[in-house]
């Protein structure tokens, strides 16, 4: 077989078949799974109903969902670290703390908890949750307004092709030349944008219904085709670079499925489109764009290498194409099925359930009603019909003869139905692993041991945990490629927070390849296993740290403080350096440094006999000399303070002279003058003094 490169016809019709037969697959297998568990959990029932009996549908998939997300995002988000990169050797340690800290710290900045929350809702429901993130090259302007400008600074203003003249305004004025001469000269004010180029990193959840993969796929990475299928505005389209006579051709989802279209709308939870704005502006019409990732051999070398292609509307018009190392794509899944892509969501478990709940719910309540409200039974001809359909309180119903009418007793068996329902949710319980919290719910502790409640508490986690663990693999995945994609784009040094202190961070110098580690918190009731175990830890550290000293070679001050951290972290407490001072190596060697010259001069003192004495003569020199400074600086004080007695006799007797004055020879004397003086005097012997 003759291997050649591969033209632009027959690329795209590789491409179209491949995302066909992807969307073919989803819409046929898994969309409608998905749309049934969405419909349960939104409270609705397959069941029937007859007229004039109860419809009400017991709601067991969105009750176990609510019950057990939050305990999963706890894990999660509890901790200040859920996932951490560990180092390969010694030298690797402060990197791999760099990235840890940058990449959690860029996953709080695009708002994952959002982004997680939303991707564990769809793994529980829809049996997997898949996340996005890549990184998005944009064009940003920035407005700037000079006024009072040269031509020559209005030429270099503008003699960018970045910046763009929105207004300019000219008048003439007099200035000043270089030559000293006073000439006329235009003055511009102008008003301009400067576009710039920037880059950030993206994170996103996909709803279940815009993501496809080929049938017989079982992990991302041997995907034939993994495709990102969505509706975006045509405008939009247009500002990534592409021809708008091509884009404002193309159709939306509308003209595409109508599966998949129904999965949207049942998760939206409206089926109508409401605004024609594309009518008015062409570029607010919604076009379906389709991203496939597939391997592919374009160049015909006879090896496939991985491409990223842009497709356009239904009939996936291939837009561009261009060679890539990565799927910018995981997903997360609480059940997954050996061997499959597709595993199982925790709300398939218990749709038969959640029928089942809703009948026996619905027989009570008839039972109920008949039993308050029962049939009646009537000889004909004998009672007054328009009476007794008269249901009011104290109403009258007229008979011809006793016992016309009387009622048709219903037993009431909603009380023995009511363990049939309790049998139910225990059933959900063992399915699940999802249960009350049994702290909360005294009847279950009651003639129970502390080890039974234990071990109940222990296998009831024990599928939650199974859960978590599968979440966790691909939240792992997520982070080693937020890793990559940073170093692959961030291409100059930022600065980090880091232990308190602000350090220079290189994404280039990371390696991608490193080792990773999930930290989760296994349960609510693991918390304290924890606090204890860190306080255990602590207590071994400091023992260590005050026996061996710091050159120890087991416990560091770092170690130390970063078990303070966590055990405040475990308590909630997240800003630890409000409390605790930071610490890095720097820090420690000058503490190390300080140390080892204390030692050496205790060793010095016990070496020389005479040492304690000139350390005792020391001593007493230097507190003479305090003695001494203290003494003249209680001399000035008096002194100054003497000064202030005298200068205040001396404006007493003034005022007392004055209104002599004043009072013999009617004259006025300037008070104020003479007191300003006075202070004037006063302020220049403060400063002279250094107290001013």
């Amino acid at each position: 077989m003759e291997l050649k490169e591969k033209s632009q016809e027959e690329i795209e019709s590789i491409v179209q078949s491949a995302i066909r037969e992807a969307v073919d697959f989803i819409e046929n297998e898994i969309s409608e799974q998905r749309i049934k568990c969405q419909r349960y959990y939104d409270g609705e029932t397959d069941i029937g109903f007859e007229d004039g009996r109860s419809r009400v549908t017991a709601t067991k998939v969105r009750d176990v969902v609510n019950s057990v997300k939050p305990s999963i995002m706890r894990v999660f988000m509890s901790t200040s670290k859920p996932v951490e990169f560990v180092p390969t050797n010694q030298d690797d340690v402060p990197i791999c703390e760099q990235a840890t800290n940058f990449i959690h710290h860029e996953f709080q900045r695009l708002n994952g908890y959002r982004v997680l929350s939303d991707a564990i809702h769809d793994a529980l429901v829809k049996k997997q949750g898949i996340i996005k993130t890549y990184h998005k090259n944009y064009s940003k302007a920035k407005i700037y307004t000079f006024t009072d400008l040269s031509e020559d600074e209005l030429t270099l203003l503008t003699n960018d092709t970045d910046v763009t003249i929105i207004s300019q305004e000219m008048e003439m004025a007099m200035t000043v030349d270089e030559f000293g001469t006073e000439v006329e000269a235009p003055k511009y004010s102008v008003k301009l944008s400067r576009q710039s180029m920037q880059g950030e990193l993206c994170l996103e959840s996909v709803p279940p219904e815009e993501f496809f993969v080929n049938t017989d796929a079982r992990t991302m990475e041997d995907a034939y085709i993994v495709a990102h299928r969505t509706e975006m505005r045509a405008g939009d389209v247009v500002a990534m670079g592409f021809d708008p006579e091509v884009i404002y051709k193309l159709d939306g989802l509308t003209s595409g499925s109508d599966v998949t279209e129904t999965e949207v709308h049942q998760r939206q939870g409206y089926d109508e489109d409401y605004g024609e704005s594309d009518e008015i502006d062409p570029s607010m019409k919604n076009v379906l764009i389709t991203e496939a990732y597939m391997r592919l051999d374009v160049d015909g070398t006879g090896i496939p290498v991985l491409h990223k292609f842009l497709c356009g509307g239904s009939k996936y018009e291939l837009l561009d194409f261009e060679p890539c190392d990565h799927i910018p794509m995981v997903k997360i899944e609480c059940l997954p099925e050996p061997h499959s892509f597709y595993g199982n969501a925790l709300a398939e478990y218990i749709l038969d359930d959640q029928d089942a709940s809703s009948a026996i719910l619905r027989g009570i309540l008839d039972n109920v009603a008949l039993t308050n409200s029962p049939r009646m039974a009537f000889i004909e001809g004998q009672c007054n019909i328009s009476d007794l359909m008269n249901s009011e309180v104290g109403g009258l119903v007229r008979l011809r003869q006793s016992g016309a009418v009387q009622p048709l007793e219903v037993p009431f068996t909603a009380g023995q139905t009511l363990g049939a329902l309790e049998y139910m949710d225990k059933l959900v319980e063992q399915k699940t692993g999802v249960t009350n919290n049994i702290a909360l719910n005294p009847d279950s502790l009651q003639s129970t041991t502390q080890a039974a409640v234990t071990a109940t508490v222990e296998a009831a986690a024990g599928q939650v945990e199974v859960m978590v663990r599968n979440l966790a693999d691909g939240l792992k995945e997520l982070f080693r490629l937020m890793l990559k994609i940073t170093h692959q784009n961030v291409d100059e040094e930022r600065m980090m927070r880091l232990n308190g202190m602000f350090v220079p961070v290189d994404p280039k110098v990371w390696d991608t390849s490193m080792d990773m580690s999930v930290n989760v918190g296994l349960g609510t009731g693991r918390e304290a296993e924890k606090a204890a175990a860190l306080q255990q830890a602590l207590q071994l550290q400091m023992t260590i740290y005050q026996n061996y000293g710091p050159q120890n070679g087991l416990v560091s001050l770092t170690n130390i403080r970063n078990s303070l951290t966590d055990m405040m972290a475990s308590s909630g407490i997240r800003n630890s350096d409000r409390y605790f001072a930071p610490i890095n190596q720097e820090i420690e060697q000058q503490l190390l440094a300080i140390q080892q010259q204390q030692q050496q001069a205790m060793a010095q003192n016990q070496q020389d006999p005479n040492a304690a004495f000139l350390q005792a003569e020391q001593i007493k020199a230097q507190a003479k000399v305090s003695t001494d400074m203290a003494k003249l600086q209680l001399d000035a004080t008096k002194a100054a303070a003497d000064d202030d007695l005298k200068r205040d006799q001396m404006a007493q007797d003034l005022l007392v002279d004055a209104a002599k004055i004043a009072g013999e020879y009617g004259k006025t004397v300037d008070v104020a003058a003479i007191k300003a003086e006075q202070e004037k005097i006063r302020t220049i012997a403060n400063v002279a003094q250094g107290q001013g």
